[in-house]
């Protein structure tokens, strides 16, 4: 994998293993790996279903070991203009539950001065009560500091919805640098 935080969070769990940058697209991961060139690789699940390239000895890697991007997964419809007929057409696209995890996870990263290029991860799960759960995670790159922590909020019906989402995310971002996320981001390089 070339991802900092699938390599820092895997390190936690087994950090006798070498790990080695993967580029290219996936089928060209897939076929550097059946060629030999890797004992395994480390993808999203959803790109190989997607591609049709799932292979049967996949295995899946528990959200207890490693923690997605934060919004990983999730797509996004822009349109030209506010008042146009494809707004009313997308809307019906909208799915409220996986809108309000993204919220969510994107207020934590937004909150950590995270990017795509450190190792945080975030998985929220609005449940059929209306409770958001909120997973997070900082890690430093050679796995040694990994905090980890969950936030929950019973979330309203209505528009105020988001924004209780976004608050649960920034208040789990502050409960991760009151336990030193702050310091762990420090020291990594941002490009």
């Amino acid at each position: 994998t070339s991802s900092l935080r699938r390599k820092a969070q895997l390190r936690a769990f087994r950090s006798d293993l070498n790990y080695e940058d993967l580029r290219g697209n996936v089928p060209t991961r897939v076929r550097k790996q059946s060629e030999g060139q890797y004992d395994a690789i480390v993808l999203a699940r959803a790109g190989l279903f997607r591609l049709g390239l799932l292979p049967l000895h996949a295995q899946r890697l528990d959200f207890e070991m490693v923690l997605p991007a934060p919004g990983q997964g999730a797509l996004g419809i822009q349109t030209r203009d506010e008042q146009s007929e494809a707004v009313r057409l997308v809307a019906r696209l909208d799915d409220r539950a996986a809108r309000l995890a993204v919220t969510a996870e994107r207020a934590l990263l937004n909150r950590l001065e995270g990017g795509c290029l450190v190792p945080v991860g975030a998985h929220a799960v609005l449940t059929a009560d209306r409770t958001l759960t909120l997973d997070g995670m900082v890690a430093s790159l050679d796995g040694l500091q990994v905090l980890r922590d969950r936030a929950s909020a019973a979330l309203g019906t209505g528009a105020e919805a988001v924004e209780q989402a976004r608050t649960l995310g920034v208040t789990l971002g502050e409960t991760l640098i009151g336990r030193g996320a702050d310091r762990i981001l420090a020291q990594i390089p941002r490009r």
